[in-house]
C-alpha cells in the first residue's frame, strides 16, 4: 500500500505515476484523501470529547471528597452524555478505518521513473538478449510432441486424475524436472541465498501481506473450511516470513530461496499459447525474495536479475530480457523485468522469470521495519524474482536442444543426474 503522508502530501504526483501505468481510477485518490481528512477530524472530537470527559470525571471525585454530593450527581448526567458521544465516534471511526483500508489495498504502486511508458505488452522493452536461436527447420518439434514421443509426461492422465493443466512426470521427464529443481537451488544457496522450505497453504493475512488478497482470490484455490489457500507462488509464504517483524539494518539485504509447487486458478484459453507446459494450473517454481534497505532496493534487483539470468547461461538457453512497460507491469510492482526464453519447437518466447521491486509496498500490507539511522521503524523495501519457472525451462531444453537423430542433449550442468548424455535413444 502507499504511504498515506505521502498521498496527502504528493497527490498530483501519485496521479500522474498512476496515469503512466493507465490507471484509470484516479478518483480513489480523491475518495481516500476525502476519507482520511474525516478520520483525522473525528479523530480530534474523539480526543476532544475523552479530554473532557476524564477532566470531568476528576472534578466529580474532587467534589464527592470535598462533601458536595449534589453537584456531583448533578455532572454525572454529562459524563453519561460524553461517554454516549465517545462512542459514537468510536464506531464512526471505525468503519472509517475500514473505508480507508479498502481504498488504499484497490491503489496500485506507482511505477518508478525508469519503468518504459506504454499501454500493453507490444510496448515493454527487450534490453538484453544472449545465446544463439537454433535453426531446427523441418526437424522442430513442440515439447508436448517429445514430451508424448519418448514418453517423458503424460498431459491425458493428469486430466484424468485431477483435470486439465495437472501433467504426470515419469521417467527422465520426472528426472530432468527433479534435477532442474536441485540446480537451481544449489546455484541459488551458492550465490548467498539462505534455502527455506515453506508450507504451500497460507492463512488470509499471508495472501493480504504480498497483495493476492484481497482482489486476486479468483485466481487462487481456496480451502475455506479452513480459511487457507494455495500458494499461486512461493514469494507469498517467503515474504511473509517476517510479516509483523522489526528487522536490523546491518542484517540487510535478506536474501532466501525456496522451492514449491505452484497453484493457480488461471482461465485458459485455447490454442498452442496454453498447450502442454506453456500454462498450468500447478506447475514447480524455485523463488529468490529479498529483504532490502530502500537506498539499496533498485541495485539489489539488478543483482537478483543477473542471479536469476546466470542459470540460463549455465543451460546454454536463448534468452531475453525485458523491462516491462507501465501499462504491463504488475499490480504491486514499482519496476519488473522478465526473462523469456526461445522455444524453438514453438518459434516463440515463454516468460521463465519475473524479477520485480516492489518498493515498500507490500512491506506496508504485512508490516515488515527495520530500525533505521534513525532508531525509527521504516518498512524494508521486498523484491522478488523466478530462478526458475521449471516447465517452460523444461520446454525450451526439449525443443531447443533437440538433435538431427531426434534425441534431446542434457545440458552439460545437468549431466550428473543422467547416465547418457541424451534423451530419448533410439533402441
Amino acid at each position: 500500500m502507499l504511504p498515506l503522508a505521502y498521498l496527502r502530501e504528493n497527490p498530483d504526483l501519485i496521479k500522474e505515476g498512476l496515469t503512466k501505468r493507465n490507471f484509470l481510477q484516479l478518483d480513489l485518490i480523491d475518495q481516500l484523501l476525502d476519507a482520511d481528512q474525516n478520520r483525522r477530524s473525528l479523530q480530534g472530537q474523539l480526543d476532544e470529547t475523552l479530554s473532557k470527559s476524564n477532566q470531568l470525571a476528576k472534578e466529580i471525585g474532587t467534589l464527592f471528597k470535598s462533601g458536595q454530593t449534589e453537584k456531583a450527581n448533578a455532572l454525572k448526567g454529562q459524563t453519561a452524555d460524553l461517554k454516549t458521544a465517545g462512542k459514537a465516534l468510536q464506531e464512526e471511526l471505525q468503519n472509517i478505518e475500514v473505508t480507508l483500508l479498502s481504498l488504499r489495498t484497490q491503489i496500485p504502486n506507482v511505477p518508478d521513473e525508469s519503468v518504459p511508458s506504454g499501454n500493453s505488452e507490444d510496448d515493454n522493452e527487450e534490453i538484453f538478449s544472449a545465446g544463439s536461436i537454433p535453426d531446427l527447420e523441418e526437424n522442430a518439434l513442440p515439447h508436448w510432441e517429445l514430451a508424448t514421443q519418448y514418453d517423458l509426461i503424460d498431459f491425458d492422465l493428469g486430466s484424468k486424475i485431477t483435470g486439465a493443466g495437472f501433467p504426470v512426470y515419469k521417467g527422465k521427464g520426472a528426472k530432468l524436472q527433479r534435477s532442474l529443481i536441485q540446480y537451481f537451488l544449489d546455484k541459488n544457496t551458492a550465490a548467498g541465498y539462505t534455502e527455506f522450505q515453506v508450507p504451500h497453504l497460507v492463512n488470509e493475512d499471508s495472501g493480504f501481506g504480498t497483495g493476492q488478497l484481497p482482489d486476486k482470490e479468483g485466481q487462487m484455490y481456496h480451502v475455506p473450511e479452513d480459511g487457507l489457500y494455495l500458494i499461486p507462488t512461493a514469494e507469498v509464504p517467503l515474504t511473509n516470513l517476517f510479516r509483523n517483524q522489526l528487522l536490523e539494518a546491518k542484517d540487510l539485504p535478506i536474501c532466501l530461496t525456496g522451492y514449491t509447487p505452484c497453484f493457480r486458478r488461471e482461465a485458459g484459453s485455447y490454442g498452442a499459447n496454453v498447450r502442454g507446459l506453456n500454462r498450468l494450473h500447478q506447475f514447480d517454481k524455485v523463488e529468490l525474495v529479498k529483504w532490502t534497505h530502500p537506498k539499496d532496493s533498485f541495485e539489489e534487483l539488478e543483482k537478483l536479475r543477473i542471479d536469476a539470468e546466470g542459470l540460463l547461461q549455465k543451460l546454454g538457453l536463448p534468452y531475453r530480457v525485458l523491462l516491462i512497460c507501465s501499462g504491463d507491469i504488475g499490480f504491486p510492482h514499482s519496476k519488473q523485468y522478465d526473462l523469456e526464453v526461445w522455444a524453438a519447437g514453438q518459434k516463440r518466447w515463454l516468460e521463465v522469470s519475473s524479477c520485480s521491486n516492489f518498493t515498500d509496498f507490500q512491506a506496508r500490507r504485512a508490516n515488515i521495519r527495520f530500525r533505521g539511522e534513525s532508531g525509527k521503524p521504516e518498512p524494508v523495501h521486498t523484491l522478488n524474482g523466478s530462478a526458475l519457472a521449471i516447465p517452460r525451462v523444461l520446454a525450451a531444453i526439449l525443443e531447443n536442444n533437440l538433435q538431427e537423430d531426434g534425441t534431446v542433449l542434457v545440458p552439460p550442468c545437468l549431466k550428473k543426474w543422467f547416465s547418457k548424455e541424451t534423451i530419448g535413444e533410439k533402441s
